[in-house]
């Protein structure tokens, strides 16, 4: 009985030691006090936090990873990186194939919050360059203890070894045309040792750097051998995605003015209030252009001209509604904000006073990008709050694996960004 009960929790014990890890193997933010946090690549302009985090191999260009610890004492933070397969499962890499240094990194530089209510210490990491193409993820724990997990991040390099094309197109199902955009794909893996191109290649797209709606084009509907040449152009409408319609958005750059959408602010001595807009449905409405972030955020403030935004915005409690009858389904608030319906504060609760669903979290002074969703199936689903519309300006990336013979990963060996109706310049 001893050596039952030894061996039950042995097998406990390795089952949630699995499941933690594959809980680590996504975006998430696992901490409370942990605000803000953005990986994208170095740029110049203010917008470049709403980037994707994928990178070319060669030449190199670094990402950047920003972060807030609402904290008064700065914490001692470290970085690691993990290499996954095509389908995000640790690929069987040994930490010195992909790393030219020892695969853990102090995150060291670091600032105070300037006169704000809130007080936050601002991070910023600057990624170490890796051999290797294929998905990544980034991890970062406290005080060197792995298991003291504060954040997760996805992000891939790739290599331009096979040529991509992929274009957007009107569904070949007629009765999705004005609601949905597909996405064709061709691929040349003439510059690879392919026997086998359905099982050595995978091919993925994501829809505004979105994981949980993303789609795997399993089989080609076109292969020639001789000219080394797939083509994905499905008609069953598993390369199709619903279009949704632009996002809401609310303007937080002021606490002194009320900004675009938000009907009230309150500022308090130890805290900031602010509430949205009442929002309501709009499946039914007329399509209606305006530039949007294509549900990122950005973070800005206009009470400080000329400053630093990182370090002198502002934190509020920001409330969003949405004036719809009782329902029995669950709604959630997606975008960026809530790494797209996964965070807790994503879900809305019924106010009973106002008959409306609402929610509050905390953010960061900037800009908003936000839509409404139903959970189905594991899916969010917004067509019944925000309608959807063909001519929808959305971005959508086209990823390419290759397995070599006998190799131990995923190369990604072909990387396409597509936007189309793009109005933004």
């Amino acid at each position: 009985m001893k050596t039952k009960s030894l061996l039950i929790c042995f097998l406990l014990c390795i089952f949630a030691t699995v499941r933690l890890f594959c809980q680590q193997i996504e975006d998430k933010v696992y901490k409370d006090h942990i605000q803000s946090v953005r990986l994208f690549p170095a740029g110049a302009t203010f917008d470049a936090a709403t980037d994707s985090p994928v990178i070319p191999l060669r030449p190199v260009k670094p990402l950047v990873l920003l972060f807030d610890d609402l904290a008064f004492d700065p914490e001692l933070y470290t970085a690691k990186l993990i290499h996954c397969d095509a389908d995000w499962q640790k690929s069987q890499l040994k930490d010195n194939d992909f790393t030219l240094t020892y695969n853990e990194f102090n995150i060291q530089d670091y600032e105070y919050s300037v006169n704000t209510r809130i007080p936050y210490i601002h991070y910023r990491f600057e990624l170490p360059n890796v051999t290797k193409s294929g998905n990544y993820i980034l991890k970062v724990y406290r005080q060197r203890e792995e298991s003291d997990v504060i954040l997760t991040k996805r992000f891939m390099v790739y290599e331009d070894i096979f040529k991509v094309g992929a274009s957007v197109v009107p569904p070949s199902q007629t009765s999705d045309r004005n609601t949905s955009q597909q996405i064709n794909v061709v691929a040349n893996y003439s510059a690879g040792e392919v026997t086998n191109p359905e099982g050595q290649i995978k091919v993925y797209i994501r829809q505004n750097q979105r994981w949980d709606n993303a789609k795997l084009l399993a089989k080609p509907t076109f292969m020639n051998e001789s000219s080394k040449m797939l083509r994905y152009e499905s008609f069953d409408g598993s390369n199709t995605f619903d279009a949704s319609n632009e996002f809401r958005f609310v303007d937080l750059r002021f606490i002194r003015a009320n900004g675009v959408n938000v009907a009230n602010m309150r500022v308090e001595t130890d805290v900031i209030f602010a509430d949205g807009s009442i929002d309501k449905p709009r499946p039914e409405t007329a399509y209606s252009q305006y530039l949007d972030l294509n549900g990122q955020y950005i973070v800005e403030t206009k009470d400080r001209p000329g400053g630093n935004p990182e370090v002198e915005s502002e934190y509020m409690l920001m409330t969003y509604r949405l004036a719809i009858e009782k329902s029995s389904k669950p709604i959630y608030l997606v975008g960026a904000l809530t790494n797209w319906g996964e965070a807790p504060e994503a879900k809305l609760e019924w106010d009973s006073e106002m008959g409306v669903y609402s929610t509050s979290l905390l953010a960061k002074q900037g800009w908003y990008d936000y839509q409404y969703a139903y959970k189905e199936n594991g899916q969010f689903v917004t067509q019944p709050f925000e309608g959807s519309y063909f001519e929808t300006e959305n971005e959508y990336e086209v990823l390419v694996y290759f397995r070599n013979l006998g190799s131990r990963y995923d190369q990604l060996v072909g990387y396409i960004y597509l936007h189309p109706n793009r109005r933004r310049p």
